[in-house]
């Protein structure tokens, strides 16, 4: 395309910045400023991203363009040329074209992208000015400087820090609402094995406009032999369309997310989810405007307290809590592998070919649909790799890849910390350790799956509960100070070795097999 003129501050906005009152744009100057955006092939298949993924990206991104030009600033905008450039080839080119005298940009969400941007400001002699991202309620120094001050970095006491920080859910004194921090306990609930009696609520889903049905072609002809079914694609891609959302969810589904929040059912994708994670973490939505709707519906009566405060949770504690974990320990966290574990990731991740009725379940919506809830994140993905084994390095670049929400700064801690205990503890007190009865026991998966989950095994023994004892087993030694795994250490001791060497062998059955294709 073609550039104006030179221009005095080349102001970079990344598809993960949505924001028109991001700090980028402070002091912009329609007469002098030039806001640049760029789709990029190579930056879309940087992991071998689900088509929803590059859609919302692409989508969201040439809304927001369109927005900022109402507005009347002057915009670069690069659509996907049909060659593979790269990022950093097109920023390169523009500022050859526009000779800024510098280059604004708020901080972006991964480590990679912000080193790129230095380089190349130090390449071309400019001026790099990175502003404070405005759209967190923490900021990077401050966690680390709440960090440096305690033996054991949780969640749990972030968490409370920043609820008296900002004054939610508390009382007049100090204390939380209620009487107590957070309600966990009230938050496991499960449907049982015959669900709910008046079914399952709706989602929103947005029909494509023009701008959308474009990029969903391009998508599809562009990245044809990716992962994902366009044809369902409704994710909001506005602002105005995400504000929706967010009215929607209080409306029809915080009530019962607290309860339900841990609980999965066969072919329900969402039940009383949010899914509000891809807005929050595009900027479409700004997480104060979020938790103070919530806030709203419980004093005004409409949403009961352990749901609104485990939906705050999720966003006051844990989204702010792993991006300070992540510019804390980056660029080392990446590649911490504390249980040394190096399978390769299992092909049919990218299929969800398997007869094991929960990760066919968990995959087959992933893949189609860009998609999973935490807990199926968490304790079936995440839960099957991380017993058998797999580079947590590996899943983590799997997980960016395939889920719509993914940034780095999010993804990465979630997947390599709280899921696969990749960090040592850094995050987690233990790993997230469990048999196939926890599916059970939080879903209708084993009714149709020719896994036993009380077997471990046996022609019928679930690969959960095999890998669950065979996890113990192996990492007896390694694990074996931590507090919090001594009572499932003393279960696992009770085995007798005839028994122990049972499972281990049956466990590299499954190794040999992880998708269960040859022994189901």
């Amino acid at each position: 395309m073609s550039h104006p003129g030179p221009c005095r501050n080349l102001v970079v906005v990344f598809g993960d910045q949505l924001d028109a009152g991001s700090s980028a744009l402070d002091g912009f100057d329609s007469d002098q400023d030039l806001v640049w955006m760029a789709e990029s092939a190579v930056e879309a298949a940087h992991v071998w991203s689900n088509k929803h993924r590059i859609a919302l990206f692409f989508s969201s991104m040439r809304h927001f363009a369109e927005e900022l030009k109402r507005e009347g600033k002057p915009i670069a905008y690069h659509r996907m040329a049909k060659e593979a450039v790269s990022l950093w080839e097109i920023l390169e080119g523009s500022l050859s074209a526009c000779r800024p005298e510098r280059i604004i940009c708020a901080h972006p969400g991964e480590y990679r992208i912000l080193q790129g941007l230095k380089d190349l400001s130090r390449k071309a002699g400019l001026e790099l000015v990175v502003r404070d991202d405005r759209h967190f309620l923490d900021d990077p120094a401050s966690f680390v400087q709440w960090a440096g001050k305690r033996k054991q970095v949780r969640m749990e006491y972030y968490y409370r820090m920043m609820r008296i920080r900002h004054d939610i859910l508390m009382t007049g004194e100090g204390k939380p609402i209620g009487g107590d921090w957070n309600y966990d306990k009230a938050n496991r609930g499960s449907f049982g094995q015959k669900g709910p009696t008046g079914g399952f609520p709706d989602s929103l889903h947005f029909t494509p406009d023009a701008i959308t049905r474009e990029v969903l072609d391009l998508v599809e002809s562009r990245f044809h032999d990716h992962p994902g079914d366009l044809r369902r694609f409704g994710w909001p891609v506005t602002r105005s369309q995400a504000l929706e959302a967010l009215d929607d969810f209080i409306e029809h589904r915080l009530h019962s997310f607290g309860n339900y929040q841990d609980a999965m059912w066969r072919g329900q994708p969402y039940l009383y989810h949010s899914l509000l994670s891809a807005s929050l973490n595009l900027k479409l939505l700004n997480p104060r405007e979020v938790i103070e709707k919530a806030v709203a519906a419980f004093e005004s009566g409409r949403v009961p307290l352990n749901s609104v405060e485990g939906f705050v949770r999720q966003i006051l504690g844990w989204r702010e809590y792993v991006r300070g974990i992540y510019w804390w320990k980056m660029p080392d966290y990446v590649d911490l592998n504390a249980l040394e574990a190096h399978e390769p990731l299992p092909g049919f991740y990218w299929t969800g070919e398997t007869p094991y009725a929960c990760l066919a379940d968990t995959l087959g919506q992933t893949l189609d649909l860009g998609y999973a809830h935490h807990i199926q994140r968490l304790m079936i993905t995440g839960l099957y790799a991380m017993l058998l084994g797999v580079d947590p390095k590996a899943l983590h670049e799997w997980y960016l890849a395939v889920y719509v929400d993914a940034v780095e700064w999010v993804e990465l801690p979630n997947t390599l910390g709280m899921s696969q205990f990749g960090d040592g503890g850094i995050m987690a007190s233990k790993p997230y350790a469990a048999s196939g009865k926890y599916i059970h026991k939080m879903s209708n998966y084993c009714q149709d799956c020719p896994a036993d989950p009380a077997e471990s095994t046996g022609p019928r023994a679930c690969p959960f509960t095999t890998l669950y004892w065979d996890f113990l087993i192996r990492n007896r030694e390694r694990l074996r100070d931590n507090p919090r795994l001594a009572l499932q250490f003393k279960n696992s001791d009770r085995l007798a070795g005839d028994r122990q060497e049972a499972i281990s062998h049956r466990a590299e059955q499954v190794r040999s097999d992880p998708s269960g294709k040859a022994l189901f």
